[in-house]
């Protein structure tokens, strides 16, 4: 006999598959709760023999999400901080990591700890990143001293770009080459 392919699953089977789905998710990507809730909600609408109403779709991934939160799997607090610290290595300005968690879904409460943190940890965090910037793209005091009048403009769009305030930018920009060399072997 041919088993029936188009048998209705159980609520409880299709919560355990979301939940399989959520923990390989999880363990590949570790995500904020957000980015979970899109993958979910995408899957689930994807499959079309899920025998469940797409209603109630949102209703079960809420109730997972719940639950990986409770079990501590899903931490969105911890996801801010250690994003941001990742981004503050890379160069990162503060406007820019304070867009890119907003725009992972990160609350607003979370958001603002995490750059007070910041704030608190280094009082010109802004700075010290745009310096690294510099090193990284080689613009404003890393350039060839003959070129840096030239090019002013130019880096001062990258650094605009980047997330710098024009007073950041104007600072770093008129560092010496001597000086700029003492604070690039302090980071």
């Amino acid at each position: 006999m041919i088993p029936n392919k188009n048998k209705k699953k159980t609520l409880e089977a299709t919560v355990d598959e979301m939940r399989n789905f959520s923990y390989a998710y999880i363990e590949k990507y570790s995500p904020s709760k957000q980015q979970l809730k899109t993958y979910l909600l995408k899957k689930y609408l994807k499959l079309n023999s899920t025998g469940i109403n797409k209603n109630n779709i949102k209703d079960l991934i809420e109730v997972v999400l719940e639950d990986l939160e409770k079990n501590k799997f899903l931490n969105d607090k911890f996801y801010s901080d250690s994003k941001a610290k990742n981004l503050i290595q890379r160069g990162s300005s503060i406007n820019k990591i304070r867009n890119y968690l907003l725009t992972k879904g990160i609350n607003d409460k979370y958001v603002n700890q995490t750059i007070t943190t910041i704030k608190e940890n280094n009082e010109d965090q802004d700075f010290f990143s745009a310096i690294k910037i510099c090193k990284k793209k080689r613009i404003g005091p890393a350039r060839d001293e003959n070129n840096r009048p030239l090019f002013y403009k130019k880096d001062i769009g990258i650094l605009a770009r980047s997330g710098f305030d024009f007073d950041t930018s104007k600072r770093v920009m008129d560092i010496d080459k001597d000086e700029y060399l003492k604070i690039i072997n302090l980071l």
